[in-house]
């Protein structure tokens, strides 16, 4: 089989998750009208609309469980292959997730109040972001591994109170002791 051929699969599946959530109505950038590489304001309307985020660091994250799952699962299966079949998961999520159900639910149960889904190029990033995370995981020792996805949910939830394990028990069993404590880090308009 061709060496090129999971990564020509990579690209469809990243294009055709732009084409999916072009569909459904999401915007190609931030309506500010530009990108920008890095955004830091998790309370401002110009969360999850640019490349990356501070949410980039739950798809790495996303990157290095997928990597574990899928050696377990496919051992057989190449590297790229496994990779192909990560990002088609991440890919499945990022629409998903940029649904009227899951983005209501996000604004219902957990402190992202103006949350109103990813822009494309935003969801884009995740992807890249996953597919870097879960190149990492490949190389890397299991436990740097395991202390690298460590380090970020703590950076994450240290920076702004929230981080992949938090957001999926707030996404999944809302606990109101959490969303106070996340509202906590709101700046005095956003509470």
């Amino acid at each position: 089989m061709a060496a090129w051929l999971p990564w020509a699969a990579m690209g469809a599946i990243l294009a055709g998750v732009a084409a999916t959530q072009f569909a459904i109505g999401r915007l190609w950038i931030c309506a500010c009208g530009y990108v920008s590489l890095w955004h830091g304001d998790v309370w401002s309307s110009g969360n999850s609309q640019h490349l990356t985020d501070w949410y980039t660091l739950s798809h790495l994250a996303h990157g290095f469980v997928f990597y574990a799952l899928l050696r377990w699962l496919r051992p057989g299966w190449s590297v790229a292959w496994r990779a192909v079949a990560a990002l088609v998961m991440e890919g499945a999520w990022e629409v998903v997730e940029n649904t009227s159900l899951i983005i209501d639910r996000y604004r219902e149960v957990t402190a992202s109040l103006d949350y109103y889904g990813d822009s494309i190029v935003n969801s884009f990033g995740d992807g890249v972001a996953m597919l870097a995370g879960f190149f990492l995981a490949a190389r890397l020792p299991v436990l740097a591994s395991v202390l690298l996805v460590i380090g970020m949910e703590a950076l994450a939830g240290w920076m702004i109170r929230d981080n992949l394990l938090l957001n999926v028990v707030m996404l999944l069993w809302p606990l109101e002791a959490v969303r106070e404590w996340q509202m906590q880090g709101a700046p005095p308009g956003a509470r």
